[in-house]
Order: structure tokens, then C-alpha cells, then sequence
């Protein structure tokens, strides 16, 4: 420094002594100038106090020696406590050069600059708050300062300016929070924690609306609760649960939308070995639960990013328990969100409600203008693999559910073989909800969906098969997938059609029941004809499927679709099967259903008494394709009392083929005349005269067996068979009745029974030529017949 040069008003020794590398010497020089301040204070000499001032700036704290720079630090201090309340007409000139000192290198040097601001603020109290930013900016950087003397000096100055911001109504929020987003995402531990104890400062201020401007720092909060910290993380959980308490106080405030996309990026987890992101996750899923529940339909838009989130969280173990609660509550509330109105068309929303009077009131959805609508986008925001989803408009009265999106996002985690069991069970009940409120939506994405739905009959959970059976008798019975059912089917589809659609036109017989008992009742669409050919299909291609589920599946449907519907549209497309062991072994699946669950006992007594047209029109279907296997064939007849057409079909099984495979069919039918399926036919053995071919059927089965187990029991109840003469010994007159009955009940049963006895002999035909063509071509696997 120049020591020619002219400083005043300060003196020579002034300017000696805030030169000298001695604390005190410059302590002293401090007080002469705080002296000399406050002479021209009472003089009301602004001129010269803005020099000195000037002075102690440029020539001293921003000089190039670090002894000058510590001097003019304590000189500024030294005017501002001199001006008093007046400080606050040269607060900028006071305070750029001390914050210009924040960066100095040397560390006594940022003591002593923030030792001096300390002073300054001090004394001008709440006039420094129009220079908040530029405190808070340097403050910022000292929270991160390596030297814990500095950092000690900027706790002390930190806790003076949030007590002056606490006590003010001059806050200015506004200009703060771009400052604020932009030092949120500090990665520095010390300056996350100066971050984060001033958000927790500004929200308990009640003249602070902090809340208003929450979407534009919940991203950074979010951020810091991932802190290594222990301490920073629980800072920021208290913060950000005491945002949530104001939300819920004040919901219709709450600018739900802005948030809804930071929320869905954070619940999803983007390194799951960290375990600070499960707390984020954790804490973001909270949030979204409360949203989805406060804001309602104003998440709708949200929907297929919440799902993106929410949905792989449903099959967490318990060691992320309250996560997996959090996101199951979160679907479920979404799910409610959905209703019919969203099933409204595109075309309908635009014209309004105008003169229709069949739309309820408050429907009506309106086309907003090009500056309402955001643009979509599915990148992440500083995630990899995160899926987020923009909606197409925001914070209008009537919102948009974004149905493809949705869709596009429950088939992608059907797709995906990773996907947990809890997860796809909440796939497929989304599925049968929008089935069940938008069909009309739904049908557009059915033809896309229906591979994978038919694939998932696969899985290895019973429960998500269930799932999925539902799903797909929704489709195949809702009424919305009556229309343009040319495009749905192919032509395989469109050639099957069931044998007594008669039924259910006006005036015909039994026109009346066509609802219940017809096959071809009205809620069956053609989407059923395809579900049917493609179940087939894949039992075809899958015979473990077959084997282990095929029960299983049929019974299902048999109650959700009704079983006459089944049995029906199966038999029709197992007679134009070509693979006929296929088609034999699928009869053979069928009638044991048919014989032995309990969802088919109405079925059963349909077909045991075939008092109505239906119901011989449904046997005869069935027995066309029963054919394939001819032990099922006879168990068919012996539930239908068709005990004649029975022995007749046993005396053509001279002819055929007797393997031990079919043996062990005869075996378990003989098993299933001593269930108690059969307890009304082995009744009728009592009455030996009115059933003689029953009998002789029985005795037919006999003579098929070797002597075995079966042929011991089967033999044994024949061998119970009573004395007709014995058995006139009751009431003539009641016997009388009972030949009336039996002869009334055939009286209605109009059938050729001889076409039906060249039907079997012409499919066992072609059973007999193709295991003969199979021997040929394989003949290290021999046919395993009895000699």
C-alpha cells in the first residue's frame, strides 16, 4: 500500500494501525474510526461517511495484503456500529466487500469477514433482509468451510439472520426460493444441513406461506432425506412431515398436480442397495397415498406413472413391510378413482351434454385451450429405468384418465417375468375393474391384451389364474364386446355357433328359461368363442397345463361364465378337432368335471332327467364329441338314464381297441357308479324290471374287466341286484305309477339314436385309422393293446 497516498478523512495513524498484523493494533484503529463515523453521523455528513466507507472497501478489504484486507474487515464492522440505525442506508456498500472476503483463501481472513458481517447485521437488524440472498448465498458456502473456526463463526451469523427472518413480516419469498431450488441440490453434507434447518425455519413461520412454492423444492427435499447423514435425514423427515400435517389441513391450497411426477420418481427405487433410498421411497409412497386420497380425481391424469410405481412395491417381503402397505393403500384408492363417466367417448366429451338427457349432470367434459396442456414426456428426472408420466392437462375442474397409458403400463408388468405374484394379482384385478367401468375404452386394447391374458392361465399361482379367469369371462360376457365382433374373432371364430340358439328367440320352446339353462344366452359375446378356441389351444400345446390346472380352469369358468356355456362351446370345437388324442383326452377331462365337482351339480340334473328340448339338444352336442372317448360316451348315457343307447355303445367295444388305458377308464367309471354322483342309478337297480338295460350295461362293464379290484366291486353290487319277483310285493298301483313316469319321460325325449351309433362308429373309425398310422410311422413305441 501507497503510504503517500491521501486516506483522509482517516488519519495516518488509522490507516498505520488497520495495516499492522497485531489484532489489537487494528482493534484500536477500528475505534477511531467508529469514533470518527459517528462525528459525521451527527453532522449528518452522508458524503463523508459513504468515502470512508469507499476507503475501508477498495483500499483495504479488497487490497491485495492480507493484514490491510483484516483491517478494512474490522473498519466496516466499526462503521456499521457507529451509523446504528442509519446502517441501513449503506448496507451495500458495507456488505459486497465483506462477502467478497467469504472466498478469501486464507481462513483467518473468512473469520474475521464473517465476524464482521455478524456486527453489521447486528446492528441493522431487519434491513438487511432486501440483501437476504446475498446473505444467504455467502452463508451457504461458509456451512461448507473446512475450518471449523469459520464454521463456528457462520453457525453464530446463521442463527442471528433466522432470528431477524423469524420476527419479520418483510420476508421476501418470492425472490428467495430460485436461490433456494437452486442450493437444494448440494451434495456437501454441511450445506444440506444449512439447507435444510432453513426450510425448517421458514415453514414454522406463520407470516410464510412456504407451502405455495412446495413443488418447487420437493424434488431437493427428497434429495437430502437420501443423505448419509443420520441427523440430516431426520431434519428433513421432520420437515417434510410437517408439510404433509399443512396439506392435510389445507388441501384445496395444495397445488397437487405440480407434485404428483416428483412423487412418482421417488417411489420407485432406483439403486436398491442403498438403504437411505428405502426411507425416500418410503416416505415418497406415504405422501402419495395422501395425495391420491386429499386431491381424488386430480391424480387421474397421474394414473399410469403412480401404477408404474406403486404396482412392483405390492410384492415386497417383509422387511419393507410399511412400504408395501403404503403402495397397496395407494392402488386401492386409485382404483376407486376410476368410474363410469370415464367411459365416456371422445366425440361425446367435445359436444357436451346438450339435449341428452340419459347423462347425469356434472359429466360433461370440456376440451381446454392449447395453453392448458402440458407436454407428455416419459424421461426421468436424474433416475435411470424410472418411469414418470406427464398428463395431457392439468388443474382443471374435469380431468382425462389416461387409459392407454395405464393399460400400457399393466401390460407391460404382465410381460415381464419378474414381476411378483402380489404384483400381477393387482395387474389383473385393474384389468377387471376397467373391464367392469370402462368397457367401451377397454375393448379398443382387448385384441393386445388377449395373448398375454390367455398366457398367464400358465402362472404358477392358483390365485393369479383365478385373477385371470375373471378377467377374461369379463370380456367374454360383457356386452361391450358385442360390437364389431367381425374384427374380434378370425375365421376359425366366426364358423363356430352354438346348436340351440333357437332358444332364445320369442316364441320358441323354452324361450322363457333361455337366460339360464341356453348356451347361447345374449351375455356371451364373441370374444367367449375366441377365449374358448385359444383355451383349447393352449391345453393342446400344454399338456401339463392340461394335467395339473385343467380342472381347475374349466371349474372356474363353469361359475363365472355358466357351465352349460363351457360344456357347450367345447363340444363344439373338440368335434372339428384334428388332433384326436388331444381331443379324447380332453373329453375324457371334461366328463370327469361333468361327474364329479360340485359347480356343475345343476348342470348334472339338467341333463339326468332331459325333461326339456335344451337339455336334449345339450346331450346330444355333448355326446358328438364325447365320442372321442367311448368310456366317457357311456358314462354320458348313464347320466342321461340313456341305459338302452349305454349297452349298445358296450356291445360295439368288441370291436374296438382294448388298451390299458382304456381299461383303467373302465376302472374309474366303475369307481364313479359307487360315488355318490351315481346313487339315484344305483337305486334304479331296485326297480330290475323297468331298467333291464341298465343292468345289462352294468354286466357289459363286467365282462370288459380282468379280474381286478374293480371287477370285484362292480360284481359284487350286481350280485345285490334283487329278485323281480320279490319286488312285486309292493303296491301294485304304485308300480303301475312309476312305469307311467318312466314312460312320460320318454315320451319327451325325441332322438335318433341310431344316427347317434353311427356317429360313434365313424369317429372311433378314425381313432382306430390314425393309431394305426402312429404305430406305422413310430414302431419302437408299440400301441400297448392286450392280447
Amino acid at each position: 500500500m501507497n503510504p503517500e497516498k491521501d486516506f483522509s478523512p482517516l488519519t495516518p495513524n488509522i490507516v498505520r494501525a488497520l495495516n499492522d498484523k497485531l489484532y489489537e493494533k487494528r482493534k484500536v484503529a477500528a475505534l477511531e474510526i467508529e469514533k470518527l463515523v459517528r462525528e459525521f453521523v451527527a453532522q449528518n455528513n452522508s458524503t463523508q461517511i459513504r468515502h470512508v466507507i469507499q476507503i475501508l472497501a477498495s483500499e483495504f478489504a479488497l487490497s491485495q495484503h492480507p493484514h490491510s484486507r483484516k483491517g478494512g474487515l474490522i473498519g466496516l464492522a466499526a462503521c456499521s456500529i457507529a451509523l446504528g440505525k442509519d446502517s441501513g442506508l449503506y448496507l451495500k456498500e458495507l456488505i459486497e466487500p465483506v462477502l467478497t472476503c467469504f472466498n478469501d483463501s486464507d481462513s483467518r481472513l473468512r473469520y474475521y469477514a464473517c465476524e464482521a458481517l455478524y456486527n453489521i447485521v447486528k446492528v441493522a437488524r431487519g434491513a438487511v433482509l432486501p440483501h437476504f440472498n446475498l446473505l444467504f448465498d455467502g452463508l451457504s458456502k461458509l456451512a461448507a468451510d473446512p475450518d471449523p473456526n469459520v464454521k463456528s463463526g457462520s453457525e453464530l451469523l446463521d442463527r442471528l439472520l433466522k432470528d431477524i427472518v423469524t420476527e419479520s413480516h418483510k420476508f421476501d419469498l418470492v425472490a428467495f426460493v430460485p436461490l433456494l431450488r437452486e442450493r437444494i441440490y448440494s451434495n456437501n453434507q454441511y450445506a444440506r444441513q444449512f439447507i435444510i434447518s432453513w426450510i425448517h425455519v421458514l415453514e414454522s413461520v406463520p407470516d410464510i406461506n412456504l407451502l405455495d412454492y412446495l413443488p418447487e423444492i420437493l424434488d431437493g427435499l427428497f434429495q437430502i432425506l437420501g443423505d448419509n447423514s443420520k441427523e440430516i435425514r431426520k431434519t428433513c423427515e421432520v420437515v417434510l412431515g410437517e408439510f404433509l400435517k399443512e396439506i392435510k389441513k389445507t388441501p384445496s391450497s395444495v397445488k397437487f398436480a405440480d407434485m404428483a411426477n416428483i412423487l412418482v420418481i421417488h417411489c420407485q427405487v432406483a439403486d436398491e442397495t442403498k438403504l437411505t433410498n428405502d426411507l425416500i421411497q418410503l416416505t415418497a409412497m406415504t405422501w402419495m397415498r395422501e395425495f391420491i386420497q386429499l386431491a381424488g380425481r386430480v391424480v387421474l391424469p397421474y394414473s399410469s406413472g403412480i401404477l408404474t410405481a406403486v404396482l412392483p412395491c405390492l410384492s415386497y417381503d417383509d422387511r419393507k413391510k410399511n412400504t408395501k402397505e403404503a403402495a397397496s393403500a395407494c392402488n386401492h384408492s386409485l382404483m376407486k378413482l376410476v368410474t363410469p363417466e370415464d367411459d365416456e367417448e371422445e366425440d361425446e366429451e367435445k359436444s357436451g351434454r346438450m339435449g341428452s338427457p340419459s347423462r347425469e349432470e356434472g359429466q360433461p367434459k370440456t376440451e381446454a385451450d392449447g395453453n392448458d396442456m402440458l407436454n407428455a414426456s416419459q424421461e426421468s428426472v436424474g433416475f435411470s429405468n424410472i418411469s414418470f408420466f406427464t398428463p395431457a392437462s392439468a388443474d382443471r375442474p374435469q380431468v382425462t384418465l389416461d387409459l392407454d397409458g395405464i393399460v400400457q403400463v399393466l401390460d407391460r408388468h404382465l410381460h415381464d417375468s419378474s414381476t411378483g405374484m402380489m404384483t400381477r394379482i393387482a395387474v389383473l384385478k385393474w384389468l377387471y375393474h376397467l373391464y367392469i367401468k370402462t368397457p367401451r375404452k377397454m375393448f379398443r386394447h382387448t385384441d393386445s391384451l388377449f395373448p398375454m391374458l390367455l398366457k398367464t392361465l400358465s402362472d404358477e399361482s392358483d390365485e393369479v389364474i383365478l385373477k385371470d379367469l375373471e378377467v377374461l369371462a369379463e370380456i367374454a360376457s360383457s356386452p361391450a364386446g358385442q360390437s364389431d365382433q367381425g374384427a374380434a374373432c378370425d375365421s376359425t371364430d366366426n364358423k363356430l355357433e352354438l346348436k340351440v340358439p333357437e332358444s332364445t328367440k320369442p316364441g320358441t320352446a323354452g324361450s322363457t328359461k333361455a337366460g339360464d339353462s341356453s348356451p347361447s344366452t345374449p351375455s356371451m359375446n364373441s370374444y367367449f368363442y375366441k377365449f374358448m378356441i385359444n383355451l383349447l389351444k393352449r391345453f393342446s400345446l400344454e399338456r401339463k397345463l392340461l394335467e395339473n390346472r385343467g380342472a381347475f380352469i374349466i371349474r372356474q369358468l363353469c361359475l363365472l361364465l355358466h357351465a352349460e356355456n363351457i360344456f357347450h362351446s367345447m363340444a363344439v370345437i373338440l368335434l372339428k378337432e384334428e388332433d384326436l388324442k388331444f381331443a379324447s383326452t380332453m373329453v375324457q377331462t371334461l366328463n370327469t368335471i361333468l361327474l364329479t365337482s360340485a359347480e356343475l351339480f345343476q348342470l348334472r340334473n339338467q341333463l339326468k332327467d332331459l325333461r326339456t328340448q335344451e337339455s336334449c339338444a345339450l346331450f346330444c352336442c355333448l355326446y358328438r364329441s364325447w365320442c372321442h372317448n367311448p368310456v366317457a360316451t357311456v358314462s354320458l348315457c348313464f347320466l342321461t338314464q340313456n341305459y338302452r343307447h349305454a349297452y349298445d355303445l358296450i356291445q360295439k367295444f368288441g370291436d374296438l381297441e382294448v388298451t390299458v388305458d382304456f381299461l383303467m377308464e373302465v376302472d374309474k367309471l366303475v369307481q364313479l357308479i359307487e360315488s355318490p354322483i351315481f346313487t339315484y342309478l344305483r337305486l334304479q337297480l331296485l326297480d330290475v324290471e323297468n331298467n333291464p338295460y341298465l343292468i345289462k350295461a352294468l354286466y357289459g362293464l363286467l365282462m370288459l374287466l380282468p379280474q381286478s379290484q374293480a371287477f370285484q366291486l362292480l360284481s359284487h353290487r350286481l350280485r345285490c341286484v334283487p329278485n323281480p319277483e320279490l319286488m312285486r310285493t309292493v303296491d301294485e298301483s304304485k308300480y303301475m305309477d312309476s312305469k307311467h313316469v318312466v314312460s312320460k319321460r320318454a315320451s319327451h325325449i325325441q332322438m335318433d339314436y341310431n344316427e347317434l351309433l353311427q356317429h360313434f362308429d365313424r369317429v372311433q373309425s378314425k381313432h382306430l385309422e390314425v393309431r394305426h398310422q402312429r404305430s406305422g410311422r413310430a414302431s419302437d413305441h408299440p400301441d400297448r393293446k392286450l392280447m
